[in-house]
């Protein structure tokens, strides 16, 4: 069964420990706000928009906790790899059939990185600019949808290799993008619709 989800966060998480595994794997412990008696074994979790499965969960103290393992490969195309004790994540979990999709359809499958090239604070949002892989650019147009980080967003224009959205006080609240800096890379998801668009047009041609 495909695992999908909305990009509307539900939790704003912490990583609280980092440790290597063997064949490449690194296992990240997540302080989160979820009771994790709820969470199961192998479920799937958005962890700032890279789908990872949970391979443990818990308390420790006070503070409630899942843990991933994060492949090489993850680790390589996301922005996992930077992440140490201290990292805020977004968090959502999984679409269960009968929930509102508040947002757009996200895989979790994360196509590159977006690198936030300019950020102005204005009174009632913030607009962020961002530099796009140049092979995803295709995928992105004015209204089309992105997932930044998890956060479902609508894109507001594009100019060559960028784009613009507008984060509303809510989400600068909620998410990570409160805090997010000119220089940051975040993980980025183009909309599905917008890829089998593509690859139709590239069938008939």
């Amino acid at each position: 069964m495909t695992v999908l989800f909305t990009g509307i966060i539900n939790d704003l998480g912490e990583v609280f420990d980092v440790q290597e595994q063997a064949a490449g794997l690194r296992r990240i412990k997540i302080a989160c706000g979820y009771d994790p008696d709820t969470i199961d074994i192998g479920a799937s979790i958005a962890c700032s928009g890279a789908c990872l499965t949970v391979v443990a969960r818990g308390r420790e103290g006070n503070r409630a906790f899942f843990a991933v393992d994060a492949a090489a490969e993850t680790l390589r195309v996301t922005n996992a790899g930077g992440w140490k004790a201290g990292t805020k994540l977004n968090l959502e979990r999984s679409l269960r059939l009968g929930d509102e999709l508040g947002g757009h359809l996200v895989s979790g499958h994360v196509d590159g990185m977006a690198d936030l090239i300019a950020r102005e604070d204005l009174p009632e949002m913030a607009r962020m600019s961002f530099r796009a892989p140049h092979a995803l650019v295709r995928f992105i147009a004015p209204k089309g949808s992105v997932a930044l980080d998890g956060v479902s967003l609508t894109v507001n224009e594009t100019t060559g290799d960028t784009f613009s959205v507008l984060i509303i006080p809510h989400t600068l609240a909620v998410t990570t993008f409160g805090a997010l800096k000119a220089g940051a890379q975040v993980n980025l998801e183009v909309d599905q619709m917008a890829r089998y668009a593509a690859r139709l047009l590239e069938a008939r041609e």
